[in-house]
């Protein structure tokens, strides 16, 4: 938290507008509890969402209204809906998922099956990893992620140590730690995928290619 020094004058994305005050006691513990639950420290969300950290604990602690964007930019940092923060009751979601309602979603070269039910705390998906795909992204993100390998062989490398990954082969690590995630094979590889990265912004979520490849 900062300090209490005199803070810079607010910018427009942190005026207080339209939330009314008694919405207060309960979106205030829920952003401070969503934000723990996504594993980001208050100064780390708070530059996320462009605010100061001091504003951001002002309105954790119910000292300040949150505007409609201000919630919107927090739900989408933290992985939730406007909804969530604000307290309202999230219908029950199904346990089972169904393979004929998995959906696939093409993104960066690989394909997606959500194999869970969206807004859990953890995401759980079923992914194909194509040859020659997004090797060279280098990912670091508050998290835990545990894989898989169904088919195919992954070549997985953590900081600086890569790990080659036959089918029935999986691996669970923190997500700080600089990853990478390639296909050995042309014909690609088949992971379960159980992660928390989704409660990141997009952003952080790759720091981009870096030189030479996976050995």
């Amino acid at each position: 938290m900062s300090s209490p020094e005199s803070e810079p004058p607010e910018s427009a994305p942190e005026a207080d507008t339209t939330m009314p005050v008694d919405a207060l006691p309960v979106v205030a513990p829920q952003l401070r509890a969503l934000r723990r639950r996504a594993s980001l420290t208050l100064e780390a969300a708070a530059r996320s969402a462009g605010l100061s950290p001091a504003h951001l604990s002002r309105l954790e602690t119910g000292q300040r209204q949150p505007s409609l964007p201000m919630l919107l930019a927090l739900a989408r940092i933290y992985g939730t809906t406007v909804s969530e923060l604000l307290g309202e009751t999230v219908a029950d979601r199904d346990a089972v998922v169904r393979s004929a309602d998995m959906e696939p979603t093409a993104a960066g070269g690989w394909t997606y099956w959500q194999a869970g039910a969206a807004g859990r705390g953890m995401q759980a998906l079923r992914v194909h990893v194509p040859y020659g795909s997004q090797g060279d992204i280098v990912r670091v993100h508050p998290g835990e992620e545990w894989l898989y390998v169904l088919e195919g062989r992954l070549l997985l490398r953590l900081g600086d140590t890569t790990h080659r990954l036959p089918p029935g082969d999986s691996a669970h690590f923190d997500s700080l730690t600089p990853h990478r995630i390639a296909a050995q094979d042309p014909g690609g590889v088949e992971l379960l995928f159980v992660h928390t990265l989704l409660q990141s912004p997009t952003a952080t979520l790759c720091l981009g290619p870096t030189p030479g490849e996976m050995s």
